[in-house]
């Protein structure tokens, strides 16, 4: 903590030296202060966002922050000074400087732009990496944009520094950066704890498209409303927004901006006239953003929209967008089980009976909860002419806890309990969510299922073939997976009966068990048929 504070007051030092030598030092302003007038930044944007200038030199900045009782070790970790053995520079001599802060106003990093023409030399260079500084959670402009974001409901994302300065001249302050970097998850969520309504402004060349489509997919995945707008060709957002006023230019957006499928569509589309196979192509890149989209409703309207726009049924859509998601979902296990091995390791089998073993068919039951937990299982029709689509989830659960058959095993209630309450929540991803949990019982019980070595599974097969995919063939998998798993949970129960009236001498009692065992036979052989008198070990 102390080191992070260290590091936290050298760089307000240091961005309090740049400021000044910007406004007070001769070779500031004739250098640093009139590149930005060049740029038509005016005094108080250049004050507001605290811009500097470094001096031109091999070390005057480190020198005089040593001289001013700052430890050279906190100058090199926060990269403002580069120290070797036997020498040290500073990082950014000779260039303007663009600090960043951090959400609460503090600076943790800097930009600076080399104003020489050095063939050799990087045109922008930034802070590396540090304690206080990860350039993947960080947003140009944040601090100063927030409160205006939250005001209007909806942030602009540029690339550059000087489209942040630019935007905000020419009054548009819900703005802010990615300061060239590619655009992030992290990032995206930092915005989305101010607005939910993103629209992503690049340049209008070749690249800026390229950049606006790597980009797009995140947003959604975060569960965003995503708007693009592409600039004339040949501009960016600080050249264009000088060619026109406030009023101008926030009309221009309101009335170029598109919705990311349009956007997306009819750019492709020109590349596919006439050509059914790169049309194809096109439907499929199309179908993977909105199948990204965890909202089930906004992915619905997508898809609607999608199925206009690309002429193609609505069914095929949503058929493609399973496909994805079912692909999607086995990747992630895939990875989870690539890059944290000792998480899916092989648990010992115990035979010995306790309260947190795992019978093989809630093993079945939970793992096909967190496969197709939000997967729409069939319709039913509890008002006339109104259809409700119930998910597996929904199935699965209700059917269970209808016949109240989570009681006797703790593991297994509070897993279902934990997934009764996450399954509507479209952010939540069960996989990510339970391979993590805090609680080591779930947290193993989840490596196994994902690792699959104690589940196997009575297949589905029809006719001794194995033809079916799995997700083909849910609408009757599932039902059979939840009947399989009553009646195990039946004749568990007749065989715990029959062993407590050999332990009773009670003829009263004795006949209450009776009864209650004939009862649950009759359960069991209407099971039994239901499943084909197929015997379960």
């Amino acid at each position: 903590k102390d080191e992070r504070e260290s590091l936290m007051i050298v760089s307000s030092y240091a961005q309090k030296y740049f400021t000044r030598y910007l406004w007070e030092e001769e070779e500031g302003k004739a250098v640093g202060l009139s590149y930005f007038h060049e740029r038509a930044i005016r005094d108080d944007i250049i004050k507001m966002f605290d811009l500097g200038y470094c001096p031109d030199g091999k070390s005057k900045f480190t020198d005089a922050a040593v001289k001013d009782g700052y430890k050279i070790e906190f100058l090199d970790k926060t990269g403002l000074s580069i120290v070797r053995d036997d020498w040290q520079r500073d990082r950014f001599a000779g260039r303007v400087i663009f600090p960043i802060h951090n959400l609460a106003g503090r600076v943790i990093a800097f930009g600076g732009r080399i104003l020489k023409d050095d063939p050799k030399a990087a045109k922008y260079v930034n802070s590396p990496e540090s304690e206080i500084y990860h350039k993947s959670q960080v947003l140009y402009g944040i601090f100063q944009a927030k409160r205006e974001i939250t005001r209007v409901d909806k942030c602009y994302l540029v690339e550059g520094y000087t489209d942040v300065l630019a935007f905000y001249q020419a009054g548009i302050e819900n703005v802010v950066a990615s300061s060239g970097t590619a655009l992030t998850s992290e990032q995206i969520r930092l915005i989305k704890r101010f607005t939910p309504n993103i629209t992503i402004i690049y340049d209008g060349d070749e690249a800026g498209i390229k950049a606006s489509l790597r980009g797009i997919d995140l947003v959604l995945e975060e569960g965003m409303n995503v708007k693009v707008l592409l600039l004339p060709g040949g501009e960016d957002p600080d050249s264009f927004s000088k060619k026109k006023s406030s009023t101008e230019l926030e009309e221009f957006i309101k009335t170029n901006e598109t919705d990311f499928i349009r956007f997306k569509t009819q750019l492709l589309l020109k590349e596919t006239e006439n050509d059914p196979v790169a049309k194809a192509r096109l439907i499929t890149d199309v179908i993977r953003s909105v199948a990204v989209i965890p909202d089930t409703i906004t992915r619905s309207v997508y898809i609607k929209e999608c199925s206009r726009l690309l002429n193609v049924e609505e069914e095929v859509l949503y058929t493609e967008v399973r496909k994805i998601k079912r692909k999607n979902s086995d990747d992630l296990r895939k990875q989870v089980i690539r890059e944290k091995p000792e998480k899916v390791v092989k648990q010992p089998v115990i035979e010995e009976k306790r309260d947190e073993d795992i019978l093989i068919e809630e093993k079945e039951l939970l793992k096909f909860l967190l496969k197709y937990c939000r997967f729409p299982l069939f319709e039913i029709e509890e008002v006339p002419n109104h259809p409700k689509v119930v998910t597996a989830g929904e199935f699965i659960i209700g059917e269970i806890e209808n016949d109240d058959l989570v009681k006797e095993n703790s593991l297994f209630a509070a897993y279902l309990n934990e997934v009764k309450e996450k399954m509507d929540d479209v952010d939540t991803d069960l996989f990510k969510y339970f391979i993590n949990h805090p609680d080591v019982k779930i947290n193993q019980l989840t490596s196994d299922l994902l690792s699959e070595k104690h589940i196997e599974s009575k297949r589905w097969h029809r006719a001794g073939a194995y033809a079916e995919r799995e997700e083909d063939i849910l609408d009757m998998l599932i039902p059979r997976i939840v009947s399989e798993y009553k009646l195990r949970k039946v004749r568990d129960l007749i065989s715990d009966l029959n062993i407590k009236i050999g332990q009773t001498d009670d003829f009263n009692k004795m006949l209450e068990i009776m009864a209650i065992i004939q009862n649950l036979k009759k359960v069991e052989k209407i099971l039994s048929d239901k499943l084909g008198n197929r015997t379960i070990n």
